[in-house]
């Protein structure tokens, strides 16, 4: 037996028996491949079209997240308490799915990881970054060089 294995228990006869579980692998460090473990026990298990559709998931909620931080679908400075109430709900509903992000970067998966860091450069670009934003900005003047 093991140090790591769980200590015997005895049946009601009093013959010992082994914890029966799955033992899967939980990975401290990075680590490269599709056995991973995101979010759920088993999820999403050994198969690659599973792993693939991890990497979509997590793509996607770092998208949402960003979405989230950058949009301002309430109007600033508006004193309506229905508003102001909408606006905590999606406050909590952004931070939920940012510890939801988080918690799937804890499989220490390198896929997992840069398909959470492509999501949220991605929604940063089309949410935060205002490249596409129509606002025109004055052109650039050099400086006066005056002593």
């Amino acid at each position: 037996m093991n140090m790591h294995d769980p200590p015997p228990m005895k049946n009601g006869t009093g013959e010992m028996m082994m914890h029966l579980h799955k033992k899967m692998k939980m990975h401290m460090t990075f680590y490269w491949g599709n056995e991973a473990e995101v979010l759920f026990s088993g999820w999403p298990g050994k198969r690659a079209g599973m792993y693939a559709l991890a990497l979509i998931f997590v793509f996607t909620l770092g998208v949402i997240v960003e979405w989230l931080t950058h949009s301002r679908l309430i109007q600033e400075g508006t004193t309506n308490v229905a508003a102001r109430i909408i606006r905590t709900i999606l406050h909590a509903i952004r931070v939920s799915l940012g510890y939801l992000l988080m918690l799937s970067l804890m499989s220490f998966n390198a896929g997992i990881f840069l398909a959470a860091v492509a999501g949220q450069a991605l929604g940063f670009l089309l949410f935060g970054s205002m490249v596409f934003d129509k606002t025109e900005f004055p052109p650039y003047e050099k400086p006066s060089e005056s002593c």
